[in-house]
């Protein structure tokens, strides 16, 4: 498949959405906020030839390069490009600091075959725990944590002034939600506290930018999943034959159906009692995703 030209979206006069379509694996969303004198990016993007055309993009609107950059989460697709806009001060939970730090160039192994270019591994200057208020200009922009979701480090970027939030991937539009290094229950608390900000606009983690109804969208599959896993670990399957077993429905047209194996091993994780974030190896859940999508692994489509 071959992935459409990025575009740019002015959500407001001073807020911009950056889309990579289609929004599969490793195209993920940007987007930042400028008062026109200092510029906020949130999140970059997974190859040093994506964050440059990401830099243009941004120069295209006519405001000065980052002085600020917020990394929603660890994953490579939202972080390997950081080189490309220091010297801004990167911001990020502090879970995520420390996870990027400790899994390092971890898109490489998945996808050899992929040129990523130069994207040293860059962790936070400035961390926090629970949420911070970034200042641009005279805009307020409130970067939260959720909890454990879509990983132990999550945060979501929320600008009251335009009541426009960027959810990081605890929302993939169009795809299928993806919690195997974070937490099935905490993705639904996640959902709840962007539901509770009353955002008119939600710039999602990948695929088009849409509105407040992709969190119910996005909640019916993850309690879809906790069914299916409730039955399935009752039964005594094992996350990959329930996988295998499983009619999909309405979730069948979301892109990256494999990750409901991922998902699944998750949600088993929960049921015997793990702590949220813990207990699940990844690479498995990769090599369960892989065995499922024909035996091979999933292109990246950066």
């Amino acid at each position: 498949m071959t992935a459409g030209e990025p575009y740019t979206v002015e959500l407001a006069e001073d807020v911009y959405a950056y889309v990579q379509p289609d929004g599969g694996w490793c195209l993920n969303n940007a987007g930042w906020v400028s008062d026109g004198a200092s510029t906020l990016l949130v999140d970059t993007a997974a190859t040093e030839r994506r964050a440059r055309a990401l830099s243009r993009a941004l120069e295209d609107t006519a405001v000065p390069g980052p002085g600020l950059l917020v990394n929603t989460h660890h994953h490579g697709d939202h972080t390997y490009g950081n080189k490309e806009f220091m010297p801004a001060t990167i911001v990020s939970h502090a879970a995520c600091r420390r996870e990027a730090l400790a899994s390092g160039q971890h898109l490489h192994p998945l996808w050899p075959q992929t040129d990523f270019g130069d994207v040293p591994i860059m962790g936070a200057d400035m961390t926090f725990t629970d949420r911070t208020t970034l200042h641009v200009g005279d805009i307020e922009a409130e970067v939260i944590h959720p909890g454990i979701s879509h990983t132990v480090g999550d945060s979501f970027v929320w600008l009251p002034h335009r009541r426009i939030v960027f959810t990081g991937d605890l929302v993939f539009e169009g795809g299928t939600p993806f919690f195997l290094m974070g937490s099935l229950s905490g993705s639904l608390r996640a959902l709840e506290m962007l539901r509770e900000l009353g955002a008119e606009t939600v710039v999602p983690g990948h695929g088009p930018v849409t509105d407040p109804a992709a969190f119910d969208r996005a909640e019916r599959y993850i309690r879809f999943v906790a069914d299916v896993a409730e039955k399935s670990h009752a039964s005594g399957l094992t996350p990959l034959e329930a996988a295998r077993q499983t009619d999909l429905g309405e979730f069948a047209e979301l892109r990256e159906s494999e990750r409901l194996v991922a998902n699944l091993r998750r949600a088993y994780a929960e049921l015997d009692g793990e702590p949220e974030g813990e207990g699940v190896d990844p690479f498995a859940g990769f090599m369960d995703m892989a065995t499922i999508n024909g035996g091979e692994m999933m292109t990246c489509h950066a």
